[in-house]
């Protein structure tokens, strides 16, 4: 990924992440929940939440989607495995999709310039994913830790989103 796609500004950098791959899995309750319990969790994560299992995140977005974030090697075979006896969507958006790590102590002052939520940890927690407006653009944010977040977008929309977020850092900055 392009050094272009990184923005700093004094107290925001956004950091391209590299590598590691995404899929997207669509699926009745009962599906999300064998997903999960095939890594080794004991159920999916609740609407808006994470679980680590190993090299695998999954993110609740919607009440049938999960998005999947694992390394270079992608999914465990016992997911495939297990996702071959159900019905189910499953797309893998690696190509489609860019993220960055976001941090510094002005980020959440750029992220509230971009985005309508609250952003603040009393409502938005660690370890809480949503998707969201970012200006014009429709992406993921998940906050990873008190100070760090993980944004995501198509493709498509990265130079407009490094142009608002090197906007918006800007003007928290002042």
């Amino acid at each position: 990924m392009s050094d272009a796609l990184t923005v700093s500004r004094p107290g925001f950098t956004a950091t391209p992440v590299r590598g590691g791959r995404r899929f997207s899995l669509q699926g009745r309750a009962t599906t999300l929940n064998g997903t999960a319990k095939a890594l080794g969790l004991a159920e999916v994560p609740a609407m808006l939440g994470t679980a680590q299992a190993g090299k695998c995140t999954l993110l609740r977005l919607a009440p049938q989607e999960l998005l999947i974030l694992t390394d270079d090697a992608g999914l465990p075979g016992k997911v495939t495995d297990y996702l071959a006896t159900v019905p189910h969507s499953l797309v893998e958006v690696s190509d489609r999709q860019v993220g960055w790590t976001l941090v510094g102590e002005r980020l959440h002052d750029t992220l509230a310039a971009l985005s309508p939520l609250d952003m603040r940890a009393r409502s938005f927690p660690v370890g809480c994913a949503t998707r969201t407006l970012f200006g014009k653009a429709d992406g993921m944010v998940w906050r990873t830790s008190e100070d760090t977040f993980h944004l995501e977008v198509w493709r498509s929309f990265a130079p407009y989103i490094v142009a608002m977020l090197d906007a918006a850092a800007l003007d928290a900055a002042w």
